[in-house]
């Protein structure tokens, strides 16, 4: 594009260049030659007032020797033949013009222009008497014509070579602004296609290609938000197959030994190794909101009661007391209902899976003006970083823990407005509050004016 803009530039300055200067270079030397012959035409007449006088040959030729034409060789006089016996015509100075000349100018009675040899004479016809004209001769050289005309026409020619070098400078310039854009974006695409998901256009040149490079950009931006939906989709998927992976454990355990005993036990504990390689892999993404829209939401005390129905049947099991407050009433709360499940179910999971058994476990919900506070409770023996262990993808101090099920609680709680928070509690294991904001309004990680009050208030 860039090419293609100088060659259009210089063959369009060209043909304007060649189109005016052209005819101004012949009007230039026109100009300089009606210049001479008008120089000319003005030193002839000066001997017009010494011939209206006399026509006396030695007149003349003083007259004549005296111009500086006639000094030079370029000034004669034709008088014609006089009335008196013995005045017959004469010539007086150099002359060139042929008789036939003369004669043509005397009979037209203007002045006429004759091409000589090495230049050209200018024949001016001047009364001299009754019925006669005396024709007053002046050689024009060729040089004296073209005066001035080749320093006309290179200067022409300068400027025509300027105007052609600058246009074709400014349609380079242009061309640059245009290309290097357009050169940069199919950069960055070619960068994304391959798979550099961090290309991106700096947003600058002509409108067009600056509206393009927003475009590209807002797509890039798009893509990268997709793919870590889809990795953070991944592994929140598996991390929810942890629950049904947690109960096939704890009945494997029950089933004694023998060999389909132990082939089983084997099979659950592969089948969670593959499930925790998939959540390493994807736990790097980037977070993403789990809050549901405004007016959307779930019974927080609904979906409790449906939960604790599933794990009390486990605790049972294993000799766990549990205990459940603060259900008898809807709560309400600005959280899809998927994600209150998965985020029980990676609180309860991590229970089960990190305290022996036999330890007791309690979920209490507690419904305030602005927010609604989740407590899950056990009596094992705590965590030793509760910092460490709410940062994304860090295991603490458990083994076997991806850290994933801990951040999936502090997302769905960061998305209304609220937190997270680990501490020590009355059963004297963990305690992992989470505090739910009532606005249903993303306002960043640290939460938002209200769910930011309500939590202060809770800690003071």
């Amino acid at each position: 594009m860039r090419w293609a803009l100088v060659k259009v530039s210089l063959a369009v300055t060209a043909m304007v260049v060649i189109a005016f200067a052209v005819p101004l270079a012949l009007v230039v030397k026109e100009m300089a030659s009606d210049r001479a012959f008008s120089n000319a035409e003005r030193r002839a007449s000066g001997l017009a007032p010494v011939l209206a006088i006399t026509t006396d040959r030695a007149e003349l030729d003083r007259a004549v020797a005296s111009t500086e034409d006639g000094a030079a060789g370029r000034l004669a006089v034709h008088v014609p033949a006089g009335d008196e016996p013995g005045q017959g015509a004469a010539a007086i100075g150099t002359r060139r013009a042929a008789e036939e000349d003369l004669r043509t100018t005397r009979r037209l009675g203007r002045a006429t222009v004759v091409e000589v040899p090495g230049g050209s004479v200018l024949l001016q016809p001047t009364a001299v008497g009754s019925g006669r004209v005396a024709i007053v001769e002046l050689f024009v050289p060729e040089g004296e014509r073209s005066n001035g005309v080749a320093t006309a026409w290179l200067v022409l020619a300068g400027v025509g070579v300027a105007l052609i070098v600058g246009s074709v400078a400014v349609a380079d310039r242009l061309g640059v602004r245009m290309v290097q854009p357009a050169q940069r974006l199919a950069g960055a695409a070619h960068d994304l296609g391959e798979g550099r998901l961090g290309a991106r256009v700096p947003e600058e040149g002509p409108p067009e290609l600056k509206s393009a490079a927003v475009a590209f950009n807002s797509m890039a931006d798009q893509v990268v938000r997709l793919l870590a939906n889809e990795r953070e989709l991944a592994a929140d998927l598996s991390h929810r197959l942890r629950t049904p992976l947690t109960v096939l454990r704890l009945n494997a355990a029950s089933l004694g030994s023998g060999p389909a005993a132990e082939q089983t036990r084997a099979a659950v504990e592969q089948l969670e190794r593959e499930v925790d390689i998939i959540i390493r892999t994807a736990r790097e993404a980037k977070p993403q909101t789990a809050a549901a829209g405004p007016g959307a939401g779930c019974d927080a005390s609904e979906v409790v009661r449906e939960r604790m129905e599933f794990w009390s049947a486990l605790a049972e099991d294993e000799g766990r007391k549990v205990r459940v407050a603060g259900i008898e009433r809807p709560v309400r709360i600005p959280v899809a209902r998927p994600e209150l499940v998965a985020a029980l179910d990676a609180l309860l999971g991590n229970v089960f899976r990190h305290t022996a058994e036999g330890t007791a476990f309690s979920v209490d919900v507690h419904n305030g003006e602005d927010a609604v506070i989740v407590l899950v409770s056990d009596a094992g023996p705590g965590i030793a970083d509760p910092t460490a262990a709410l940062a994304r993808g860090n295991k603490g101090d458990r083994a076997g823990s991806t850290g994933l099920g801990l951040d999936i609680v502090r997302r769905m709680a960061e998305a209304t407005g609220g937190d997270v928070r680990i501490g020590r509690s009355v059963l004297g294991g963990t305690e992992v509050r989470i505090w739910i904001g009532l606005g249903g309004r993303w306002t960043g990680a640290t939460g938002g004016r209200r769910g930011g009050r309500a939590a202060r208030r809770r800690r003071g």
